[in-house]
């Protein structure tokens, strides 16, 4: 059995499931693009090639190797996308919450079961229909659980809004003893440098008290100055649009002080560096231009 255990997203990491570039299947067409940025580089004709996917993943499959990291992968589903295995179920304390994506996604939960299967059963839930929840909405950070959400009403209209508040209320039931904060993140169909599709996208801790934000990732400026007050402003790295959109603050934590990030991120990796932090350097620009990238690629099972 798995004794899940996740309460933050810094802590020691014993156990994850790490997505799949394999059989990735052919380049979407305009119409199948669930987001703006993949839209973009299918248009410009340089949506990334599988080959060069799987020699990613597979250079972040070494960094948990060398940091013996117990990896679980999918199994592989012919000609089909599984790289982003966070949207698909995320684990807050000893809890498998599958997440409620969209329809057409729900084979990649069917490629994790014999994970799932390997956990008590009590311990596995699914929110109800109206509950939208993605696991690159969800952080848990200690006593808090910090979600994000659109609460526009014109939520049904974006294919980005993925998490609401019926979510974020069934979160709240779960875990009654947490601070469950939930933030107004911007979205936009057509341009992905103003889209925030998942909270990670333009937030995330690091180390035991600090994190790499984008103030203008979020439609309320009191739910920004939220995160800064709570980590104070002298903790947080503050990216820049441009860095917002090449995905700097979806960086992957395994302790405390080891962060693997893009070999491209020089400004954000120097700052880890200057705070003490092991900086994995793996190349992953290929993925990213997927609007997602190391975290995306996560699912975090066992945490010390």
């Amino acid at each position: 059995m798995l004794e899940l255990n996740v309460k933050n997203e810094t802590s020691r990491l014993r156990a994850v499931v790490l997505g799949t570039a394999e059989s990735n299947g052919p380049t979407p067409t305009i119409e199948e693009a669930y987001d703006p940025k993949s839209l973009e580089h299918i248009k410009a004709g340089t949506y990334p090639f599988e080959e060069d996917m799987v020699k990613e993943m597979e250079a972040f499959n070494q960094v948990f190797k060398k940091y013996d990291v117990k990896v679980f992968r999918p199994q592989i589903i012919q000609d089909y996308n599984q790289i982003f295995s966070r949207d698909i179920g995320f684990v807050i304390e000893d809890i498998f919450i599958k997440a409620n994506i969209l329809p057409d996604r729900e084979r990649e939960l069917d490629a994790i079961q014999y994970v799932i299967d390997q956990i008590d059963p009590k311990k596995v839930v699914r929110p109800p229909e109206e509950a939208h929840i993605e696991g690159g909405d969800v952080m848990p950070w200690n006593d808090h659980i910090f979600i994000g959400t659109y609460k526009g009403s014109d939520y049904k209209d974006y294919i980005t809004a993925r998490t609401n508040m019926a979510g974020v209320n069934y979160i709240k039931e779960l875990f009654p003893n947490k601070i469950v904060k939930e933030f107004d993140l911007v979205k936009s169909k057509i341009e992905p440098r103003d889209n925030a599709l998942h909270l990670d996208c333009c937030f995330q801790p690091v180390g035991k008290d600090k994190g790499i934000i984008y103030k203008s990732g979020f439609r309320e400026e009191a739910d920004y100055m939220y995160l800064v007050n709570l980590f104070g402003k002298e903790n947080l790295f503050h990216i820049e649009r441009e860095e917002m959109y090449n995905m700097n603050s979806n960086v992957f934590s395994i302790a405390p002080y080891v962060v693997v990030s893009e070999k491209n991120f020089t400004r954000l990796n120097n700052w880890l560096r200057e705070n003490g932090i092991t900086v994995e350097e793996i190349p992953y620009a290929e993925i990213a231009k997927q609007e997602g990238l190391l975290r995306c690629s996560t699912l975090p099972l066992i945490r010390d």
